[in-house]
């Protein structure tokens, strides 16, 4: 394992990583660009592939989300497919189609809630804008780029606390009217309103001023905080960022499969939808991942035979015990920050992890003296879920569910350790060079 990141410089990298990644297409293109600069060749998915041995390739979807293959040079069949998953989105605010609104003068923007967004830290935030925007450009023919405002540009005044006296006590959230981001303060409560799409025009034009874009046709925009992330706490111990989950799993994932060899095969999967319930052409429930396996290996038998030999970590973040809230925990499962990567495990298959995918991540964390913590939901209380029992289910690899510990899960700003992120990126690359079949057990049946 030569020529592993530094703890210093791989969480340089992914402070970069999650500033410069507002939205599921920032993160899927700041991957993409990644992998080319490391030599991995494009694939597009309307042409016809011939995949070989030795080669590095990655494909998109929906622009939000990336599959990443090193193609290894010794036999599938021998080795299996190291796989690491994760996903590319985040609760957030969505803007609606048609968003203009006049309230009293100002001009506000009516938005979606998209995922299980905790609500409360996004008021008083500096807000900006970014996403996918699809235009017809002057030939008429219609294309989509990227979009992102960058500076503040909005923001959701809190009410203050004469007008709502009981605001620390039973203060509620409606998702439809409390949340609605303001812009403008217009000339006079009856001027026009501004047209969403022509703002969305001008920022094109002042991005890229060489763009032909004859008209706005629609758009997929979120809001996001321009506090950028950064080290917090006297001895630096923790990271604070927006989109910790999952976009820190993303860039585990990445920087491991970069640090793989070519001898054995390695797959990063990172889809979109993850939040709201993967069911996408693009989500982990859609057929992305299958689909490149069925072109990978066209037979079944060998293809059936491969995926046993193969193994996927799903990567996504785990609950740390709140040192003000120790009792959401199951006292013997509170995983603590910076003390290392978190097993889950849920008896109700909300997360895909088995004694066998247990043992072997157990192995390689071993193998590279890394800690590992283990997290239960409590009994009287829901689990949440990731990508991992879809996967396991839809394609029928068998699966780990780990991640790092954080607070704040779903906030606007999230909060996980230095640490952790590191020795899981060490343990995805021990997992990547591994040169024996993942599940190289002993059927009971034999």
């Amino acid at each position: 394992m030569n020529n592993l990141l530094s703890l210093d410089d791989f969480n340089s990298g992914l402070l970069q990583f999650l500033e410069a990644s507002p939205t599921p297409f920032h993160a899927t293109r700041n991957l993409a660009k990644r992998l080319m600069d490391a030599g991995f060749e494009p694939l597009y998915e309307g042409d016809t592939w011939q995949l070989k041995p030795g080669k590095r390739y990655l494909v998109t979807r929906n622009d939000s989300s990336i599959i990443a293959f090193v193609y290894g040079k010794s036999p599938l069949l021998e080795t299996g497919i190291r796989m690491i998953g994760a996903h590319t989105d985040s609760p957030c605010l969505k803007v609606k189609p048609r968003a203009e609104l006049n309230r009293r003068g100002y001009f506000q923007l009516g938005v979606e809630v998209y995922g299980g967004a905790l609500l409360a830290p996004w008021y008083d935030r500096d807000l900006s804008m970014a996403g996918r925007v699809s235009y017809r450009d002057d030939q008429g023919q219609i294309a989509s780029i990227l979009i992102d405002f960058e500076r503040a540009i909005a923001i959701i005044p809190s009410l203050a606390i004469h007008l709502d006296r009981e605001a620390n006590n039973l203060r509620t959230i409606n998702a439809q009217k409390d949340i609605v981001p303001l812009l403008l303060q217009l000339p006079a409560e009856d001027t026009a309103l501004p047209d969403f799409r022509s703002l969305l025009h001008a920022e094109l034009q002042r991005q890229y001023p060489d763009l032909p874009v004859a008209q706005v046709l629609d758009y997929e925009i979120s809001l996001y905080d321009t506090q950028a992330p950064a080290f917090v706490g006297l001895e630096q111990d923790f990271i604070a960022s927006a989109r910790i989950d999952n976009l820190l799993s993303c860039y585990i994932g990445l920087e491991a499969l970069l640090h793989a060899d070519d001898e054995v095969s390695s797959l990063l999967i990172c889809t979109d939808h993850e939040e709201v319930g993967s069911a996408s052409c693009c989500g982990a429930k859609g057929p992305m991942l299958q689909q490149f396996l069925d072109r990978l290996l066209p037979e079944v038998d060998q293809r059936v035979r491969v995926i046993e030999r193969s193994m996927m970590i799903s990567a996504d973040n785990a609950h740390g015990i709140h040192p003000n809230f120790m009792d959401k925990h199951d006292e013997n499962h509170g995983p603590l920050l910076n003390r290392g990567p978190v097993i889950k495990v849920n008896a109700n298959q909300r997360y895909a992890t088995t004694s066998e995918t247990s043992a072997l991540f157990r192995l390689f964390c071993e193998k590279v003296e890394v800690p590992v913590q283990a997290f239960v939901a409590r009994t009287d209380m829901g689990c949440g879920s990731t990508i991992g029992p879809v996967v396991a289910s839809e394609v029928g690899v068998k699966t780990i569910d780990v991640g790092c510990p954080t607070f704040a899960m779903h906030s606007i700003r999230e909060l996980a350790g230095t640490k952790d992120g590191w020795w899981l990126y060490k343990t995805g690359v021990e997992f990547f060079n591994y040169t024996k079949a993942p599940i190289a057990l002993v059927s009971l049946l034999k």
